[in-house]
C-alpha cells in the first residue's frame, strides 16, 4: 500500500496541525494542575517556557536533518518521542513530570516541524505553487487554537479531565506513524547528517537594518501570544470568577484562530503595508485588552483578544516576507533561524518574568503592566515601519519569497511558521 502524493501532502498538512494541538493542549490544563498541585503562578510559566526552549534547540539543531537522512526517518522519530511526551502527559501526577512531559514534547516537536514543512514542499501540487507556503503558515496556529479550545471542553465536560486528552493525542500520533510509515519517501537523501546538525544563525548585512526595524514587532507578537497559551486561562477564570476551563481555552482559540485566517485572508498584502497595519492593531487589541482587564470586563477582553489576534497575524506575516526577501538564499536558512530565535525567546522568557511577577503583585496587576508593555513595543514598530523606507522591488516580491527557494538544499529556510 502506497499514499497517492496528493493525499500524503494533506496527511503532512494535518499531522502539522496535529503537532500544534498537542502543544496547546496543556494549556487550559495550567489552571487545573495549579489547584490540584498548588504550585505558584512562576512555576506554571517554568513548565510552560522549558517546552520552548527545548523546541528552540531541536529545531536549529536538527531543522535541517531531513535533509540527509530522509523525510521519513526523522518525522517517524519525532512521532515516537511525541508519544512518549503524551504518556507521561498522561502519567504525570506531580511538577516534575510535567517537566519531562514539556520537555520531550519540545524536543519532538522541534525535530518534527523541520522535516514535516519540507515534506509539505516536497508533495506540493504542481498546479499550486503558493499551497504549501499557504499551508505551512496557517496549520500551525490554527492547530494551537484548535487545540487549546477542544482540550477546554474535554476537560470541563469529559472523563479524567487530567489524562483523556493526551490518550486520545496517543491514538492520533500513533495512527500518523501508520501512515508514514505506508508514505512514500518525498524528500532525498544525501551525504553531509552530522555537518547539518551545526545550528545556522545569522542576520545577512543586506538585512541588518530591516530586521533592527522588525524586531519590536516579533517581540511584540510572540511576546502576546506566550502570555496568552501560559497565563491567558488563568486571566479569563479571574475575570469571569468562575472555574470554568472554557473561556480559558476560547481566548487562545480567538488570539491564535482569528491570527490564522488574518494570514490566509491576507496572504497577498505586501510586506510593509501588512507590517504597519498588523502593528497598528496589535496595539489597539492588547490595549483593548489592558482596559478590560482593568475594568474587568469579559467582553472587552475577549473583543481586545480578536483585534490583537488580528495584529499578530498580519505583523508576522508581513515582517517575516519582508526580512526573508532581503536575504540571499545562501543567507536565507540563518536569517529565518534568527527570526525564531528572536521570536521564540520572546515567546518564553517574558513569560517567566510575569510568573514571578504575578506571586508578588497579582495576576491583573501583572497582565496589565505586561499588555502595557506589549503596546508600546507594538507602536514603536509601527513608528520604525513608518519611518523606514520602501525596501524597493526585491522587498516588495516578499509574499512569494520564504517559501519560493526551489534549491533542494534550502528546506530549513523555507518555513513560515514552526509554531
Amino acid at each position: 500500500m502506497t499514499v497517492p502524493r496528493g493525499v500524503a501532502f494533506w496527511l503532512m498538512g494535518g499531522l502539522l496541525g496535529l503537532l500544534m494541538i498537542a502543544a496547546a493542549a496543556p494549556s487550559p490544563l495550567y489552571g487545573v494542575y495549579q489547584a490540584d498541585w498548588h504550585f505558584s503562578a512562576a512555576t506554571l510559566t517554568a513548565v510552560f517556557a522549558v517546552y520552548v526552549v527545548a523546541l528552540l534547540a531541536a529545531f536549529l539543531v536538527a531543522g535541517r536533518l531531513s535533509d540527509h537522512l530522509g523525510r521519513r526517518p526523522v518525522i517517524i522519530a519525532a512521532l515516537v518521542t511525541e508519544v512518549v511526551a503524551m504518556a507521561c502527559f498522561g502519567i504525570a501526577s506531580a511538577v516534575p513530570m510535567l517537566y519531562v512531559a514539556r520537555i520531550v514534547q519540545g524536543l519532538a516537536t522541534g525535530a518534527a516541524i523541520g522535516a514535516v514543512s519540507a515534506a509539505l514542499l516536497d508533495l506540493q501540487p504542481a498546479g499550486s505553487p503558493q499551497l504549501a507556503s499557504l499551508v505551512n503558515s496557517a496549520a500551525p496556529t490554527s492547530g494551537l487554537a484548535i487545540g487549546a479550545l477542544a482540550t477546554s471542553f474535554l476537560v470541563q465536560y469529559g472523563p479524567a479531565p487530567l489524562r483523556l486528552v493526551y490518550w486520545l493525542l496517543v491514538g492520533g500520533f500513533i495512527v500518523s506513524i501508520v501512515f508514514v510509515v505506508v508514505m512514500s519517501e518525498p524528500g532525498q537523501r544525501r551525504p553531509g547528517a552530522l555537518a547539518s546538525l551545526r545550528p545556522q544563525a545569522s542576520v545577512p548585512a543586506a538585512a541588518r537594518r530591516a530586521f533592527i526595524a522588525g524586531t519590536p514587532a516579533l517581540i511584540a507578537g510572540w511576546a502576546l501570544g506566550g502570555l496568552y497559551l501560559a497565563l491567558g486561562p488563568s486571566i479569563a477564570s479571574v475575570l469571569l470568577s468562575s472555574a470554568n476551563v472554557v473561556p480559558g481555552g476560547l481566548v487562545i482559540f480567538l488570539l491564535c484562530g482569528v491570527g490564522a485566517v488574518t494570514s490566509v485572508v491576507c496572504r497577498a498584502t505586501q510586506p510593509r503595508p501588512a507590517m504597519l497595519a498588523g502593528s497598528l492593531l496589535l496595539a489597539v487589541g492588547v490595549g483593548g485588552t489592558v482596559l478590560a482587564i482593568a475594568a474587568a470586563s469579559t467582553a472587552g477582553f475577549f473583543a481586545g483578544t480578536a483585534f490583537a489576534g488580528i495584529g499578530f497575524g498580519l505583523a508576522f506575516l508581513g515582517t517575516f516576507r519582508a526580512l526573508s526577501a532581503l536575504a540571499p538564499p545562501s543567507g536565507r536558512a540563518g536569517l529565518i533561524a534568527t527570526i525564531y530565535i528572536v521570536s521564540y525567546l520572546a515567546f518564553s522568557l517574558p513569560v517567566i518574568a510575569a510568573g514571578i511577577a504575578v506571586t508578588h503583585f497579582g495576576l491583573r496587576s501583572t497582565a496589565v503592566v505586561y499588555g502595557c508593555a506589549v503596546a508600546v513595543l507594538a507602536l514603536g514598530a509601527a513608528a520604525s515601519t513608518a519611518a523606514t523606507r520602501p525596501g524597493g522591488p526585491r522587498a516588495q516580491a516578499g509574499t512569494a519569497v520564504p517559501l519560493a527557494g526551489r534549491s533542494r538544499g534550502d528546506d530549513h529556510a523555507r518555513r513560515e511558521s514552526p509554531a
